[in-house]
């Protein structure tokens, strides 16, 4: 019984899910002030994480095939054939998805219409170059969902938080899929930015690291953060920075990848619990 549960649960990626139900949860946080509602604060967190499990489910069924092909992930549940058929997932990724919706619409229409975005946006032209683009859109469902379930205005501080994860998206990806360039190609997978030059990718990490920092600094000044956010920003940006610098000295997979590693919890993560836990202390 453990071990059926626990592949079905692998199949939700429970780490990125993890993440993104956090930044959502610190966006609603950001919203109220600091101090939200409870109930709706509760409520979203719930919605965040059924659907950003959901919508995991589902893109990690509908890349099954390619999986199977690479060495990183062909021993995921559903390539390895641990759950099999795959289809024995989709009840429980669209009830998930399903139960998402309708507490999002409870919460607001607004949360309503990004978190059906962000779920179209999960799932259209998987392994493409529209890949790269819809992954910024369903990467900013769970902070526009968090966000608008407490306050229901589109305003800077939304916008500004919203571009952080437009250009953080494609540094926290791209990373990847430069420090497993050769297994993307083996699979068939001939997208950017595994199709340039390796020399040529990292420069651009460089750049998206530079401009994340700069996003990062200009949200303070657009909002009402404190002294805390203003100086994990620029600790957690240089750190970036320097990752991304290394790598283009080194061109090593290895670096690439901890450039990737970086991006997630101790970028991001470690950024959006600062915005609430500053406001939370003003």
């Amino acid at each position: 019984m453990y071990r059926s549960l626990r592949k079905y649960v692998e199949v939700l990626k429970p780490r990125e899910t993890s993440l993104l139900t956090l930044i959502g949860v610190c966006a609603a946080v950001v919203a109220g002030g600091g101090r939200p509602p409870m109930s709706l604060l509760f409520i979203a967190l719930i919605a965040i994480a059924l659907g950003s499990g959901g919508c995991n489910g589902l893109t990690n069924y509908l890349d099954r095939e390619v999986d199977a092909r690479m060495r990183r992930t062909q021993h995921r549940a559903l390539p390895s054939r641990r759950i099999f058929p795959p289809r024995r997932v989709l009840p429980l990724v669209a009830s998930l998805i399903a139960l998402a919706l309708a507490l999002a619409w409870l919460l607001h229409p607004l949360c309503f219409l990004f978190g059906a975005i962000g779920v179209a946006a999960a799932v259209m032209w998987r392994k493409t170059w529209a890949t790269h683009l819809l992954g910024i859109i369903a990467g900013s469902a769970p902070v526009l969902v968090g966000y608008l379930a407490i306050n229901h205005q589109l305003n800077l501080t939304l916008f500004f938080m919203c571009l952080l994860i437009a250009v953080w998206v494609p540094l926290h990806v791209w990373s990847l899929m430069t420090s497993h360039r050769d297994d993307y190609l083996q699979a068939g997978v001939r997208i950017f930015p595994v199709t340039w030059e390796t020399r040529d990718a990292i420069k651009l990490l460089v750049a998206l690291s530079v401009l994340l920092y700069g996003i990062s600094i200009a949200l303070y000044f657009f909002s009402d953060f404190g002294l805390l956010y203003l100086v994990m920003a620029n600790i957690l940006g240089i750190a970036m920075v320097f990752a991304t610098s290394r790598l283009l000295i080194t061109a090593q997979s290895r670096d690439a990848w901890r450039v990737y590693k970086l991006t997630a919890f101790p970028y991001l993560g470690i950024l959006f619990l600062t915005m609430g836990i500053d406001l939370f202390l003003l």
